[in-house]
């Protein structure tokens, strides 16, 4: 059993802002649907998110700070600005600082100086993709962050950022315990993959398939205009291949995807290639979308290198696929147009749609309510169309990723029309 309880910093004895308040004992269950006839063996369930009748927090004596680690994603000033809007307009909490450039501007040895949040300050900002505040990637010394926290007399720290993230996250609590300091560290996660286990959707996600579907019809446009054109577009996703499964489905245009979760061989009679040749010879274009972790397998890496974060390198892909589909064409004296796209960074930095910026705000105002309530070591989670506390210690147990017989895959089958496994 998986441990599933919030840690709190101690009894909550301030008069909450809020008059309709959630109470620590409800529930949401991991599991919604049961058949029936059997009792689910699975009966774990999280702690429902939203603003407590205490509060931990006296708000004018209290300190907040907010730091965005990894990569990109739309939304991320949404939720710097909507987290600073809550804290200061609905408790009153004037004093927030942002940590600049990531982790490391939690080290004042390496980082810039923090900013202070202002109004003024985060006025326009969720106009904008990126994030106002900088990022990195990479640990920082926990020590010394706490020790810089301490100084600044930061009491709540919201960090922003993937499942490394949340983890340093939680370290920085840990050794905050044991100097006696309460500090409550709150996490919003952040990944435009969509892989995070017990998050229905990560806010970013919905905006990265809406701008990866419209780069479709370029490619599109792009292989139908030549005779026997393929367009080739290599989009995010390391693990999961929701990116690449959501723009399919949206577009329409797509006649094969490639994701991590459905291993695929390039050569023989039920390889891929072969279908694509099948597929150019019948219609004289094609378009193709890979998600950048897909066919790892495929390709012989030389070392095996890890990133600042400490992921694994990938091999990339998209070039690795593009060389082995000219060969093939070549060898079989079929000509052929191959148009490569790599949108990845355009995805990714983009300014969040409205339903994703409506999603950054719920996630934000949640992780407001959790902090004030001394609660700490968590992540905000959205499962069943409701938020949950999430502890962060679980996001290392599991992984979100595309099952190959749900409902997303067979809609990627029905509209591309590939065969389910390429073998």
């Amino acid at each position: 059993m998986w441990p599933m309880s919030i840690a709190t910093l101690g009894e909550c004895k301030v008069a909450s802002p809020y008059e309709r308040t959630v109470s620590d004992t409800a529930r949401v269950p991991v599991r919604i649907i049961q058949d029936g006839t059997t009792t689910d063996p699975d009966e774990r369930s999280f702690e429902l998110a939203g603003p407590r009748a205490k509060l931990f927090f006296e708000p004018s004596k209290s300190r907040a700070g907010i730091v965005t680690c990894g990569g990109l994603c739309p939304g991320l000033n949404n939720v710097i600005r909507s987290i600073f809007l809550e804290l200061h307009h609905r408790y009153g909490l004037t004093k927030v600082l942002g940590f600049r450039g990531g982790y490391q501007g939690l080290d004042p040895s390496r980082g810039q100086p923090p900013v202070k949040l202002t109004t003024e300050y985060v006025d326009d900002i969720h106009r904008e993709g990126g994030t106002v505040l900088g990022t990195s990637r990479g640990p920082v010394d926990t020590a010394v962050a706490v020790d810089n926290l301490i100084r600044l007399g930061v009491d709540i720290l919201f960090t922003i950022g993937g499942d490394g993230t949340q983890r340093g996250g939680n370290d920085l609590y840990l050794e905050a315990q044991k100097r006696g300091h309460p500090l409550a560290v709150v996490g919003v996660p952040k990944t435009v993959d969509n892989d995070v286990a017990f998050v229905t959707r990560t806010f970013g996600f919905q905006t990265a398939v809406e701008e990866a579907a419209r780069i479709l019809v370029c490619a599109h446009m792009e292989a139908h205009s030549v005779e026997n054109g393929i367009s080739l577009v290599k989009v995010m996703g390391r693990d999961a291949g929701f990116i690449a499964a959501g723009a399919t489905i949206a577009s329409q245009d797509v006649n094969f995807t490639l994701i991590p979760e459905v291993p695929f061989k390039l050569e023989g009679d039920n390889g891929f290639l072969m279908a694509l040749e099948k597929r150019i010879l019948r219609r004289r274009h094609a378009v193709v979308v890979v998600a950048e972790g897909a066919g790892q397998d495929l390709m012989k890496a030389s070392t095996t290198q890890q990133d600042a974060s400490g992921n694994v390198k990938l091999q990339d892909v998209g070039p690795f696929l593009r060389q082995n589909i000219e060969a093939h064409f070549k060898a079989r004296k079929i000509p052929t147009v191959v148009r490569y796209f790599d949108p990845s960074y355009l995805i990714r930095s983009v300014k969040a749609d409205a339903e994703d910026a409506v999603l950054c705000d719920l996630f934000a105002r949640n992780a407001v309510h959790a902090a004030m309530a001394g609660k700490t070591g968590l992540v905000i989670g959205y499962l069943h169309d409701l938020f949950i506390h999430l502890p962060i210690t679980m996001l290392a147990k599991q992984r979100k990723r595309i099952d190959p017989d749900s409902q997303i895959w067979q809609a990627v089958l029905a509209s591309t029309g590939q065969s389910p496994r390429f073998t």
